[in-house]
């Protein structure tokens, strides 16, 4: 038990090194690069504390060079899914009753590690097993995981601070205890730190976790186990499975311990889980928690009073970072007429400065797509927008897999704001606009709100402050994460707690308090000093 009021340390945000040429961390993340890419790993499942091999594996191969092997990982069956949930079960009998200075001590340490010698090694997975440019992946896997581990500790205690009132009479406090069973955290492959958030802030809380990374994102998952083996997460805490997701999945929520869900992937995939969970709900033992950020389509609008060249560079960051692969990637923008030309000029000057090809070469800002499917589907829908007459292609259209998944980043201009990809999730490099009316402002604000399903991140431009505040009001349901005068991508845990809500998930706030709280069953505990010894109140008295 504790023995003191304990202190963390204040969080900060971690800084982003610059890798610029003849920098050390550019020669040190080069040279894990080629170590690893040329080298071959063996990935297992990591149950109770030891590796799982089960002799079936997968290859993994980096998206831009999708012939080039640098390792397999194990596949599970069920008898492997039943052993990872009964052994979190058999650790969380003294996880949950550890004190909880101790647990931040492990996840304290776990941070420290990636800021310092796991640092090169985590980015360079990231960069093969994703095609992460250094930026995205220093961003990502470094200094975000990095800020997530050290927030997460300073809110846990922030939680455990808000206690109620008490009186002479009676002391009044309340234990935020873990859940009762398991939790199942299933992450995706485009952010290696939601893949680390997700199973830790709820190991965090006391909780035992079963974890199903993407089978995209397994290389730099790897690297995620061995910083937390090594900052010291007991045996059983954290259990890593690969494999059919179906099955997996089936296993854990058919188990009557299952108590929570932690989830970041697709709005199919979550609503049908949602339902799944639903349907098994006489199963359990408690209802379980549900956390999800799932799709988007994000939108930037811009008011006549804009500035073009910042229109226009938060249209090429916010849609092309990464080839558009981010949950908060614009995907879909409003241009009033009196902007475009503008607009479009310097948008089209910046994409003939872009290079596209492997993250090894750092001149690169465009590398490949995550896998075929995905390409395949892009390709597919560019190819719908050059034959159909409501939609022109005025840069980019074209697309190569001979060697990597590499499609070119695309702007689409369309007559008809209802076309196809303005309101289809599409997860690329792409991204349509419609030139609207610049007298039609408030118009298209109504038409921004009724688009999508999803609601996500949202971004304004505009140097009047009227507009600014009638695009705030109009699109309040819009986005669950609202950039004036930005790009509608970048948050940064601890200031911009991230998530969105109607499609887009339950908003539960990643990175900060709220979600955290997602993890907890308080328990109200109330002491009384005097005990009283007569049920007659004075009430009663003649």
């Amino acid at each position: 038990m504790g023995k003191g009021f304990f202190n963390v340390p204040i969080a900060v945000n971690e800084p982003v090194k610059s890798y610029a040429p003849g920098s050390p961390e550019r020669e040190e993340v080069l040279k894990a690069y080629k170590d690893m890419y040329n080298s071959k790993i063996d990935v297992p499942m990591y149950i109770n504390g030891k590796d799982v091999e089960t002799g079936n594996t997968r290859t993994m191969s980096p998206p831009h060079d999708h012939q080039h092997i640098v390792g397999t990982y194990h596949v599970a069956e069920k008898s492997h899914i039943e052993e990872a949930i009964s052994t979190a079960l058999e650790a969380r009998k003294k996880w949950s009753q550890m004190p909880w200075e101790q647990r931040t001590g492990i996840f304290l340490k776990a941070a420290e590690l990636i800021a310092g010698p796991y640092r090169a090694k985590i980015n360079a997975a990231t960069m093969i097993a994703q095609s992460k440019n250094i930026y995205q992946a220093e961003i990502d896997a470094a200094c975000e995981l990095i800020d997530f581990l050290r927030f997460n500790v300073q809110f846990m205690s922030e939680i455990y601070m808000d206690q109620p009132e008490s009186t002479s009479d009676a002391w009044n406090r309340i234990e935020y205890r873990p859940l009762e069973g398991f939790t199942y955290a299933v992450t995706p492959f485009n952010f290696t730190a939601i893949a680390g958030n997700l199973p830790s802030c709820m190991a965090l809380m006391g909780n035992v976790v079963v974890w199903k990374p993407s089978d995209s994102q397994i290389y730099s998952a790897k690297v995620i186990m061995d910083v937390f083996k090594e900052a010291g997460v007991p045996d059983g805490v954290i259990n890593v499975v690969f494999g059919d997701p179906v099955m997996i999945t089936d296993t854990v929520l058919n188990s009557p311990d299952f108590s929570g869900l932690h989830f970041t992937g697709s709005t199919t995939i979550f609503k049908s889980l949602w339902k799944q969970i639903g349907n098994n709900i006489d199963t359990y033992k408690t209802y379980p928690r549900i956390v999800g950020e799932t799709g988007g389509k994000d939108f930037i609008i811009a008011h006549k009073s804009a500035n073009a060249k910042q229109v226009a560079t938060a249209i090429v960051r916010g849609a092309f970072e990464f080839q558009g692969q981010k949950c908060s990637a614009a995907s879909r923008a409003y241009i009033p007429n009196n902007l475009w030309e503008d607009v479009k000029d310097f948008v089209l000057a910046d994409l003939k400065s872009f290079k596209m090809g492997s993250p090894e070469d750092m001149s690169n800002f465009i590398t490949a797509v995550i896998h075929e499917g995905s390409f395949d589907k892009l390709a597919k829908y560019i190819d719908e927008a050059k034959a159909h007459t409501d939609a022109e292609i005025i840069a980019g259209g074209n697309y190569d897999k001979s060697k990597g998944y590499f499609i070119e980043p695309t702007v689409i201009v369309t007559k008809n704001p209802k076309y196809t990809t303005m309101c289809t999730e599409l997860f690329g490099p792409v991204i349509t606009i419609y030139v609207y009316d610049q007298e039609a402002y408030s118009e298209t604000l109504k038409l921004v709100d009724e688009t999508s399903e999803y609601a996500l991140t949202g971004a304004i431009l505009a140097s009047c402050r009227y507009a600014i505040e009638e695009a705030t009001t109009a699109l309040q349901n819009s986005a669950g994460n609202f950039y004036i005068n930005d790009k509608p991508t970048g948050a940064v845990v601890g200031q911009q707690p991230f998530g969105g809500a109607r499609a887009s998930g339950t908003n539960d706030k990643a990175g900060s308090a709220q979600n955290l709280l997602r993890w907890v069953s308080p328990r109200m505990i109330k002491e009384t000093f005097v005990t009283p010894v007569d049920y007659r109140y004075p009430f009663l008295g003649e």
